[in-house]
């Protein structure tokens, strides 16, 4: 037997308004009661359109949600993994014994350092609009030292409109370390400690900000052009591979560079940090879509196949040229990969993943193999050969191989080019003008009989092993 269905619920009627007027039949209006009604009237109207306006602003306000507040950070913590311990292990493992500890003091250092720049006006000036005439090239300064980040009146974002604007903050962080990071590959082994700090304090404000803010910002000048850059294809990995490449040759090469071997002392290390960067970097660029979202899932499986066409185009070509499966090799690849398809992460199906890792494999490796004898600058880990070749072509690529069903295609291959090209001058002549005025006051390098020993001991006082 079904159970009896539930009473009716009884209706509530809200009390009438007390207008001053007799509830009896045959109501007389006299003046203080017609008085008392119009007042009810002009009351009650008054209340409506507060509540209209109220609907109103909750139905235009954006609205947090919970599944891409989480989500996104969670891909905070996946960015900066990449780089503590990420990029730490993967420079590590391919560093000389006696400076593998030296790049995990740079990283660490470097990374505090572009925390606080960036928290007291680098990310005002990459992600506020501009004022007047510098509209479309830097950023303001409402959000100085995080004015207006926390509290009861905090927001979101316009890029990030379900999140709240502390998330988006700290995702951009995590980008901002991790770029500066990747320059330390290539002066590695020789920079100074204190070069290292005030170098990545104004490149932060000079060389990234504004980037961010061209690319990113949608007032930015190339975002305006409609530059497609997912994930920092051009904001990070031609940035940080210009401005490596020029570092490598204001410092000079290491001692003994070209004529002593400088062997990896720990592959192991190498590939532990290469692993780690790989899953880093499903954060990275799903991440990129601000929410948790088919975009997001399109653009880790994206980063994932690139990854993979990268390490096979690029192993394989190693075992054609050498007879050998190089383990190193194998893994450059993956990591060539995953930086050429990080602009195209967010606009590209499966094959055009496919493709584009795959070209960066063999563009990066050629880049590698030719390029240090071809131009004798000692970038120590091949930073340029990586990131500042892999991010041209991933950016280039991208509006070769998107696909509109996806994302629109906002941007021709000239328009991408020119952008890629324009962060690249920049970004090199800036880093060339700040190391040349830091070195107008100090040396940028340690002394000779310091490198001699390693930095390792020189610098830090420690060893990676009592044995070392």
């Amino acid at each position: 037997m079904r159970p009896a269905p539930p009473p009716h619920p009884t209706q509530v009627f809200p009390a009438p308004l007390d207008c001053g007027v007799s509830p009896r039949p045959g109501l007389a209006f006299g003046r203080p009661g017609l008085a008392a009604l119009l007042l009810a009237g002009v009351t009650f109207s008054a209340q409506a359109q507060a509540q209209v306006a109220v609907a109103a602003a909750v139905t235009t306000a954006p609205a947090i949600s919970g599944a891409n507040t989480a989500w996104m950070l969670i891909c905070t913590v996946l960015v900066m993994m990449m780089t503590m311990p990420g990029i730490m292990l993967f420079y590590g493992g391919m560093l000389r014994t006696k400076n593998a500890l030296s790049i995990v003091a740079h990283t660490v250092a470097a990374a505090a350092v572009v925390t606080l720049m960036w928290a007291l006006i680098g990310y005002s000036l990459a992600f506020t609009p501009g004022d007047g005439s510098f509209t479309g090239l830097i950023g303001g300064l409402t959000r100085v030292v995080g004015n207006g980040l926390l509290g009861s009146g905090a927001g979101v974002h316009p890029s990030a409109a379900t999140v709240p604007e502390s998330a988006f903050f700290m995702f951009q962080l995590a980008f901002a370390i991790i770029t500066f990071a990747i320059i330390l590959g290539a002066t590695a082994e020789r920079m100074r400690l204190g070069i290292t700090v005030v170098f990545a304090a104004l490149w932060t404000v000079l060389v990234y900000a504004p980037v961010a803010h061209w690319v990113w910002h949608p007032t930015g000048w190339l975002a305006a052009m409609g530059h497609m850059d997912f994930a920092g294809g051009t904001v990070v990995h031609i940035a940080s591979g210009a401005s490596a490449l020029v570092a490598a040759w204001v410092l000079g090469p290491r001692a003994g560079f070209g004529r002593t071997p400088m062997v990896p002392h720990n592959l192991m290390i190498t590939v532990l940090g290469g692993g780690l960067l790989w899953a880093g970097w499903f954060g990275f660029n799903a991440g990129s879509a601000f929410e948790a979202s088919g975009r997001a899932a399109g653009a880790l499986l994206a980063t994932q196949v690139g990854a993979c066409a990268g390490a096979a185009v690029w192993g394989v070509c190693e075992y054609i040229r050498r007879g050998q499966w190089s383990v190193l090799g194998t893994v450059s690849g993956a990591i060539a990969g995953l930086i050429a398809i990080t602009p195209a992460s967010g606009f590209v199906d499966i094959a055009g993943a496919m493709a584009i890792g795959g070209t960066a494999g063999l563009l990066c490796l050629g880049a590698v193999v030719v390029f240090k004898a071809r131009t004798g600058i000692d970038d120590a880990l091949d930073v340029f050969a990586l990131h500042g070749v892999g991010g041209l072509v991933g950016t280039v690529l991208t509006p070769v191989f998107a696909v509109a069903a996806i994302a629109p295609i906002t941007a021709t291959v000239w328009t991408n080019v020119l952008g890629g090209l324009a962060v690249m001058a920049y970004a090199g002549g800036a880093t060339w003008l700040i190391l040349r005025c830091i070195g107008l006051f100090t040396s940028l390098r340690v002394k000779a009989e310091h490198e001699s020993v390693g930095l390792d001991i020189s610098e830090h006082g420690e060893m990676l092993s009592p044995g070392a």
